[in-house]
């Protein structure tokens, strides 16, 4: 394969509209307010959930590798409300009979899913006290940060990244690899 080309993404602020796509966007709430559409509609029922602290390090503003979980929401928020990005892609889960006149795959924990076109990546900002969730099948590359270190809150499952964790490589498969900087 050729040298991969670097695609520059525009950076898009993080608010429950620009976000609706591929997840929520989940802000302080006042005390005492009942649940509601502002909060995260999680689906953690496909196993024990994991809520921990994630440390992570040296992520720049660049990716070539996105990935999604097909059977569990996802929420990161940082520590501290630093700003911090997230590459992502809609979900492209499909069901076993249907027929979509695009390439199917099948992961290695057994759905089927098309892979996401370069087309169809954004990359978000996420700034303050908020965090994210992302819908079930939403492909993702980060957090990125412009740090060194970051630490962020993390709600999955218990073996998420164990028996659900599919990946896609742009560079490999597409020739792309993406870039930003705010």
């Amino acid at each position: 394969m050729a040298l991969a080309s670097m695609l520059k993404l525009p950076v898009i602020d993080a608010t429950p509209t620009s976000f609706a796509n591929f997840g929520q966007v989940i802000e302080a709430s006042p005390d005492g307010e009942g649940f509601g559409p502002r909060d995260a509609q999680l689906d953690l029922s496909r196993g024990i959930p994991r809520f921990y602290i994630l440390h992570l390090e040296n992520r720049p503003l660049k990716f070539t590798r996105i990935t999604h979980h097909a059977n569990v929401t996802q929420c990161l928020g940082s520590i501290g409300g630093h700003n911090w990005y997230l590459g992502v892609a809609k979900a492209s889960i499909v069901n076993p009979n249907e027929d979509i006149g695009k390439k199917i795959v099948q992961s290695k924990s057994g759905h089927l899913y098309v892979p996401p076109h370069p087309d169809d990546v954004r990359v978000f900002r996420i700034s303050g006290p908020k965090f994210v969730k992302l819908h079930i099948g939403t492909w993702h590359a980060g957090p990125l940060f412009k740090g060194d270190t970051m630490d962020f809150y993390n709600l999955e499952l218990t073996n998420t990244n164990v028996v659900d964790h599919t990946t896609h490589d742009f560079e490999k498969e597409d020739g792309v690899i993406f870039s930003f900087d705010d």
